[in-house]
């Protein structure tokens, strides 16, 4: 950008800034930041590399604030349908239909047991190191000496049992 680009961009800013408030509260319909959306403006103006002139630079600087505020209005929009959406799903949803108060963690954990239960031993044990300890399947196949094929074969096999028992008991 010329220095001549930021010198005019300045002086604009310096006469024009009150217009450009206005223009942009009514647009926004006065809200709070209408004054971020005319500073964005100017940065934008700042760091355009288009060729400005004296004659082009009022209509690049509404235009700019026009896009912005279309911007705003969207994201306004976006946010209220979201709420929208919070208040007539989750916010207004009786207590008694929570997914909390249908299954403590304690419930679940030992539906979790009782599934492990029905594994076979060797499948169990290495769902358990997974699962409770972390351990990866290359970790548990070096620690029970067996080839990491097996160990992820029986635990791809325990992980969909385990799914199937949760699915069942929780439905």
């Amino acid at each position: 950008m010329t220095e001549t680009s930021m010198n005019l961009i300045a002086e604009y800013y310096r006469l024009h800034l009150g217009e450009l408030r206005a223009f942009v509260a009514k647009c926004t319909g006065g809200s709070a930041e209408s004054e971020d959306i005319v500073q964005n403006v100017f940065l934008r103006l700042l760091n355009s590399g288009k060729m400005i002139s004296a004659i082009t630079l009022p209509c690049l600087v509404f235009s700019i604030a026009r896009n912005l505020v279309a911007d705003y209005w969207r994201h306004h929009k976006s946010v209220v349908q979201h709420e929208t959406y919070v208040r007539m799903h989750v916010g207004e949803s009786n207590p008694a239909d929570e997914p909390s108060s249908v299954y403590a963690p304690a419930e679940i954990t030992e539906l979790l047991e009782r599934g492990m239960a029905r594994l076979s031993p060797k499948s169990r044990h290495i769902y358990a190191m997974n699962v409770m300890e972390g351990m990866r399947v290359a970790e548990i196949s070096d620690t029970l000496g067996e080839t990491y094929k097996s160990v992820e074969n029986r635990l791809g096999a325990a992980r969909k049992e385990i799914r199937s028992y949760m699915r069942r008991m929780l439905a």
